[in-house]
């Protein structure tokens, strides 16, 4: 046999059992490509989903209704009877007072402040506006998205696709035709505050305290993160303290996250007697739970680095100290900025710590310090998901597609990092 190998090319017939391996080596990899795959196809089928709902939410329907001049020198700067008064003019049919309803609910409650506006600017330039865009209601907004014909034609009226009735689908549809129906970006989703009504509900209040709170997070958990890795690899002694404390940092990295909040709420709230519902608290709770996370990616970059950093800085005649934070903590560094934003991309989408010391409650103006009242991005979309309303269905697909963004920038940022000023040994 060992003639025969010597003499023959390698080969399944040359050496027994050899194209048995062969077909068992690309089984695997077929099996791991398609491990691959799936796991691809259902993240893609995972974003596009909720992406196609949300999508959406990014976009409103706007009305136009042409103005009176005459109702607009009567209305002595009254919009909220100019605006229903220019609604029944527009509308064929609103005579009775059901029609009246009908026609009323086809707008949102930002109508009448709009149509305010728009006196105000005409009373400033002395000028007689034509006609005014109101934004419409959840409904007339749903609708407008679905497609007024199929709504109109729709075999079912009972199926639940829409809850405007045939009179308002027929003036929404003359609205259409009449070039009176227009769908813009819609700005007010991501600079508004959260509001009962789904036209009017903005993540500006949820993106200002993620901000605020990772901002908190950060400033805590980093400093002590990276400090607590340096004594604990470079400079305290190994025994059994510190052995036991590697062991529990290894366990709270693994503990799940309402602990900490219970912990916030017991610590930071009954017994300091912070402000409730504030970024304050919420960004160092997050930061008792990413600590850990944050030890152990630095002690990790620090041990990476060769000790013959360390031998010839000290060879040199620098000191412990000086060895380092001069060259073995800025060599490391990368690492441990790339285990920061981790730990922070995790905190960004944990909700069940800030439920715990009261980040849920309903906040309409968003938070201008630290210590004002706040909620969080995935706080929002639990309480938009909570919602009765079809239109905050939407609106909470938006705000996780808002979420992932985010996510994806900072996992972004940290593999940018990482391939900048990683070193190669």
């Amino acid at each position: 046999m060992t003639d025969q190998l010597k003499n023959s090319p390698l080969s399944a017939a040359s050496v027994e059992g050899l194209g048995r391996r062969y077909r068992a080596e690309k089984r695997y990899r077929f099996i791991g490509f398609a491990a691959v795959a799936a796991s691809l196809g259902f993240l893609a089928f995972l974003i596009i989903a909720i992406g196609f709902q949300g999508v959406g939410a990014f976009f409103k329907t706007d009305l136009r209704f042409d103005l009176d001049p005459a109702a607009v020198q009567d209305s002595g700067g009254d919009a909220f009877g100019l605006l229903r008064s220019t609604i029944r003019s527009n509308l064929e049919g609103a005579s009775s007072r059901r029609a009246k309803r009908q026609a009323y609910g086809l707008v949102s409650s930002e109508a009448e402040e709009q149509m305010q506006a728009l006196l105000d600017a005409a009373a400033e330039t002395n000028t007689n506006p034509q006609v005014v865009w109101v934004s419409a209601s959840a409904e007339v907004d749903l609708a407008v998205k679905a497609g007024i014909d199929a709504l109109i034609n729709a075999q079912d009226k009972d199926a639940g696709l829409t809850r405007l009735s045939d009179q308002q689908l027929r003036w929404i549809k003359t609205l259409e035709q009449n070039g009176a129906v227009r769908t813009r970006f819609n700005l007010g989703f991501l600079i508004n505050g959260d509001s009962r009504d789904a036209e009017r509900a903005g993540l500006g209040g949820a993106i200002m305290g993620s901000l605020f709170t990772l901002l908190i997070c950060l400033v805590l958990s980093f400093f002590v993160g990276v400090m607590a890795a340096i004594y604990l690899e470079e400079f305290a002694p190994k025994n059994k303290w510190t052995s036991f404390l590697e062991i529990n940092i290894n366990n709270l990295a693994s503990v799940p996250s309402i602990i900490f909040g219970l912990l916030g709420l017991a610590v930071f709230l009954n017994a300091f007697g912070l402000a409730r519902s504030s970024s304050l608290v919420g960004g160092m709770v997050l930061a008792l739970m990413t600590l850990p996370t944050i030890i152990i990616a630095s002690r990790v970059s620090l041990q990476a680095v060769p000790p013959s950093i360390r031998e010839a800085a000290l060879g040199l005649g620098a000191t412990r100290i000086q060895a380092i934070f001069h060259h073995v903590v800025p060599l490391a560094l990368p690492g441990m900025l790339t285990g920061a934003i981790l730990g922070m991309a995790r905190a960004l989408g944990e909700t069940a710590p800030l439920l715990m010391i009261g980040m849920v409650a309903f906040i309409a103006d968003p938070p201008s310090s630290v210590m004002d009242p706040a909620t969080a991005l995935p706080v929002q979309v639990f309480l938009w998901s909570d919602s009765p309303e079809r239109a905050f269905a939407e609106k909470t697909s938006g705000a996780i597609l808002v979420l992932i963004l985010f996510l994806i920038l900072m996992n972004s940022v940290a593999i940018l990092l990482r391939k900048k000023f990683e070193k190669k040994w």
